[in-house]
């Protein structure tokens, strides 16, 4: 295999130096944190798409990315250069996992037909390395989005054509993520939503994307394909609106539609900051309801109102999200963190792929130590008991146990003064905590 990556395997170094791009300096992969290694905790994975395929374009400039596979002009050899870059990458990056839309790893064809037979023989390629290199796929998923065909989405289109093409590219999609071993099969609506109300039957629309994913999980099920089957929230664009909103919002159609029990959450950090939410209250929504199942690993840019991908390095952010993921026991049954972010416009430098995922894997590691650090400490935990302990003995315990009456409550406060009241309130404290965990993120990081 040709060498593609003009660089060296990384390896971890330690904090002890400040220079960036010299090795990991928080991620130490067999390292055991909390009775398990921090490779097991993370379970990194190298999106496909952003990684290989990406030119770095923005809505006022085309691409920019220099690339070492870009020689190869005819589609099909380039698609096959870069199946032997991406396997160099991961092994140069020391991760175990990637992930892939059908549409990333070869050029589509005039027909279905024509399109599939392009896939396979990338995909007889990526089975080849996966044997020689253990390499693994996290997830895999189809591209009905980028397409014209999709202008009006795919699950949701009001044009049974393409409902029928999405059903069968969909089809051989499963039987990919089966032929090479996908652990989790995903499904992002990109476009599954609408524009406008005044042309758009919304409840036809979801009954549609319901009945689409049966037919999935039915199939997968009909040929042995056992993955976890996900679906990714994003509250807008390119649509206007979209129909998995927000985890709550598709949580809520997966319950409405009998999807629950096949069905977890892939979610992502950017996405949750277009809903207007934190990415840990994503990760603390689906935990709490049991439906945490993968986790897309990039951050927004406060000042920019669009999904832009970068690379996570806000240690604040990765910190809350590991510490819901420590709660949980792990990210899922079979989740990773699959890194679904891209190089900025102006790092377009084959060396600033590796650079990125190195800062998005060190972020995480370091969240990871800390939040294990406050849980071994209970510090959360002592929070909420001081806070909630009112609720432990009293009329607070009959509430909590399912016991106190509506007269009961009525009786128990009809003669209380305000004063008694308000002396039954405490302080929320919200300032110390965050200070606390700013002096654990300094403490545990500088050892």
């Amino acid at each position: 295999m040709s060498e593609y990556w003009d660089f060296k395997k990384v390896g971890y170094v330690g904090n002890k130096t400040l220079t960036s791009g010299d090795g990991f300096h928080f991620y130490n992969p067999e390292e055991v944190i909390l009775g398990k290694k921090m490779k097991d905790w993370l379970r990194f994975s190298v999106a496909y798409w952003h990684t290989f395929d990406q030119r770095l374009v923005d809505p006022f400039g085309d691409g920019t990315a220099i690339r070492p596979y870009d020689k190869y002009t005819d589609p099909m050899d380039n698609a096959m250069a870069k199946v032997e870059a991406s396997f160099e990458f991961y092994d140069k990056l020391g991760v175990d996992y990637f992930c892939f839309h059908d549409r990333d790893l070869a050029p589509e064809g005039d027909t279905l037909r024509e399109t599939n037979r392009n896939l396979d023989k990338i995909v007889d390629k990526i089975v080849e390395y996966q044997k020689t290199t253990g390499k693994k796929v996290l997830w895999n998923t189809a591209n009905m989005f980028t397409n014209p065909r999709f202008v009006a989405g795919a699950a949701t289109t009001p044009f049974a054509d393409i409902y029928a093409y999405c059903v069968a590219q969909i089809k051989h999609s499963l039987e990919i993520g089966k032929r090479v071993g996908a652990e989790n099969y995903v499904f992002w609506g990109g476009r599954e939503g609408y524009e406008s109300l005044w042309n758009t039957n919304m409840l036809k629309e979801q009954e549609h994307a319901a009945q689409f994913f049966h037919m999935a999980k039915d199939y997968a099920n009909k040929i042995g394909f056992d993955a976890q089957f996900l679906l990714e929230p994003k509250p807008k664009e390119p649509s206007t609106h979209q129909y998995d909103f927000d985890a709550a919002t598709t949580i809520a159609f997966m319950k409405t539609y009998g999807l629950d029990k096949d069905f977890k959450l892939n979610l992502e950090g950017n996405h949750a900051n277009l809903a207007g939410h934190t990415y840990q209250h994503e990760i603390r929504v689906a935990r709490e309801a049991g439906m945490l199942g993968s986790l897309d690993a990039n951050q927004g840019d406060k000042l920019i109102g669009w999904d832009i991908d970068e690379y996570p390095s806000a240690l604040s952010e990765t910190i809350a999200a590991m510490f819901e993921v420590v709660e949980n026991g792990s990210i899922g049954p079979k989740g990773g963190l699959n890194f679904d972010a891209k190089p900025r416009r102006q790092s377009f430098a084959a060396k600033d792929l590796l650079t990125g995922h190195m800062v998005g894997m060190d972020s995480f590691a370091a969240g990871l130590r800390v939040a294990a650090k406050m849980k071994e400490d209970g510090v959360i935990e002592n929070i909420l008991n001081e806070r909630y302990g009112s609720f432990n003995s009293g009329i607070g315990k009959q509430i909590d146990d399912g016991k106190a009456t509506i007269e009961e409550m009525e009786d128990y406060v009809i003669d209380k003064p305000q004063k008694d009241l308000l002396a039954a309130t405490h302080s929320g404290h919200l300032e110390q905590i965050k200070d606390t965990i700013n002096h654990y993120m300094i403490e545990v990081l500088a050892k």
